[in-house]
C-alpha cells in the first residue's frame, strides 16, 4: 500500500473507548487521580485501541533510522560524517546505549539505513532501504528531491507494517545521523513558526562559534524555501529535512491508519511528528512523546502538537533511548487500569 492512501484515511482515535477508561479509573480502589498521568496514559491508551479493555502492549520494537546530511558543509558540527556508519555497525554488534536500554525493557531494536553515506551492504542484521547516500546541503539547495522524500516516508511505512504484522503493538521511533539536529529544528521553527534561535540547540554540544553557523545555515534554507513559495509538508520536510525524518513520518503515518501506538523519541522524532501532523491533525491521537528532549526544539513541537512527555530526564542522546525508557510506564499505565480491582470487587468503601 501506498504512504498517500492512508493520510486522508487516518480517523481519530475511539472517542467512545477513551471515556471507557475514565469511567474505570474512577471505578478503581484509589482516590480519583491519585495515579496522576498514568490515568491519561491509560485512558489515550484506551482510545488507540481497537477493543476494550485494551491489552498491555507485550512485544516493543524500536526502529532506529539512519542517514547522513549534508549541511556538514557548513560546519555546524565537529564530528566528521564517518560516525553515523561507525555507530550503526555498533547498534547492529550490541554496544549502543539504545541496545541496553532496549534489552532492559524487552525492546526490540530494529536499524534501517535509509540514507547513509557509508556501505552497509556487508552488515548482517541492517534493514536496507537506502534512498540515497545522505541528503545535499539543505543551506544552499534542497536537501533531496520531492521523490526522495516521498520513497523515504514509503520505506518507513512499509518497515513499521512489516514490525506490526509480525506482532508489534507498541511502536518506537529512534535515529543516527551526524548533523540531524540542524534539519530537525529548521523543520520544527518552518512549522511552528518559531525563531531559529528558539528551536535549536547545541545537539552533540557544539560551541558558540559553530551554534552560530548552525543558526546560520537554518536561516539559509528558510530564506531559499521562502523564495520558493511552497507550503505542502512534503514539499518543505523534501527541502529543509533529512531521509531518517521522512522515515520517521512514515513510521507514524503506518502505526497511526493500524491503530498501534507510536512512542516518540527526541528532537528528531519531534520532528517528524510536526510533519506528519501538518499532513493529518488525527496522528496526534496515536503518539505518546516518550520525553523531553533538551534540544528547545522538542518542547516547541511537542506544545505545537499537544503532547505531554512521559518523562523528563534531560536526555538528548537520541538512538530511541528515551522512546525505549518511557516503556515500562506505559505499560504499568494500562497495568493497573485493567488489573486493578473496583470498590465493588474489592469490597472496599468508597469515599
Amino acid at each position: 500500500m501506498n504512504f498517500k492512501d492512508v493520510i486522508k484515511s487516518i480517523e481519530p482515535a475511539s472517542a467512545s473507548n477513551y471515556q471507557k477508561g475514565l469511567e474505570r479509573q474512577s471505578l478503581l480502589t484509589k482516590p480519583a487521580g491519585a495515579l496522576g498521568f498514568l490515568e491519561e496514559i491509560a485512558s489515550k491508551y484506551c482510545a488507540i485501541s481497537p477493543e476494550f479493555p485494551p491489552s498491555v502492549p507485550s512485544s516493543s520494537v524500536v526502529c532506529v533510522f539512519a542517514s547522513d546530511h549534508g549541511v556538514l558543509e557548513e560546519g555546524i558540527t565537529p564530528w566528521p560524517q564517518e560516525v553515523t556508519l561507525q555507530m550503526v555497525a555498533n547498534f547492529l554488534n550490541g554496544g549502543a546505549a539504545i541496545n541496553a536500554i532496549a534489552k532492559q525493557v524487552g525492546a526490540e531494536v530494529s536499524v534501517i539505513d535509509i540514507g547513509v553515506a557509508g556501505d552497509t551492504s556487508g552488515f548482517a542484521g541492517i534493514i536496507n532501504r537506502k534512498i540515497r547516500p545522505g541528503t545535499d546541503n539543505l543551506a544552499r539547495r534542497p536537501a533531496m528531491t520531492l521523490r526522495d522524500a516521498e520513497d523515504a516516508i514509503q520505506a518507513g511505512f512499509d518497515v513499521a507494517n512489516s514490525v506490526i504484522d509480525d506482532g508489534c503493538d507498541l511502536l518506537l521511533i529512534g535515529d543516527m545521523g551526524i548533523g540531524n539536529t540542524t534539519p530537525s529544528a529548521a523543520l520544527i521553527s518552518w512549522f511552528t513558526k518559531s525563531g531559529v534561535e528558539e528551536t535549536t540547540g547545541r545537539g552533540t554540544g557544539i560551541d558558540d562559534e559553530r551554534m552560530v553557523l548552525k543558526i546560520k545555515a537554518i536561516k539559509a534554507a528558510h530564506a531559499r524555501l521562502s523564495d520558493g513559495g511552497t507550503s505542502d509538508p512534503l514539499e518543505v520536510l523534501a527541502s529543509i529535512g533529512g531521509l531518517e525524518i521522512a522515515g520517521m513520518v512514515g513510521l507514524i503515518l503506518a502505526g497511526s491508519s493500524r491503530r498501534i501506538p507510536v512512542v516518540l523519541d527526541g528532537v528528531i522524532a519531534n520532528a517528524a511528528a510536526v510533519v506528519s501532523y501538518e499532513l493529518n491533525r488525527n496522528v496526534k491521537d496515536y503518539m505518546f512523546a516518550g520525553h523531553l528532549s533538551q534540544e528547545p526544539g522538542a518542547k516547541k513541537a511537542l506544545d505545537y502538537i499537544g503532547l505531554k512527555p512521559v518523562l523528563v530526564l534531560d536526555l538528548r542522546l537520541g538512538e530511541g533511548t528515551g522512546a525505549c525508557l518511557s516503556v515500562p510506564i506505559i505499560q504499568s499505565a494500562v497495568r493497573t487500569l485493567i488489573e486493578m480491582a473496583t470498590f465493588d470487587s474489592a469490597g472496599v468503601s468508597e469515599a
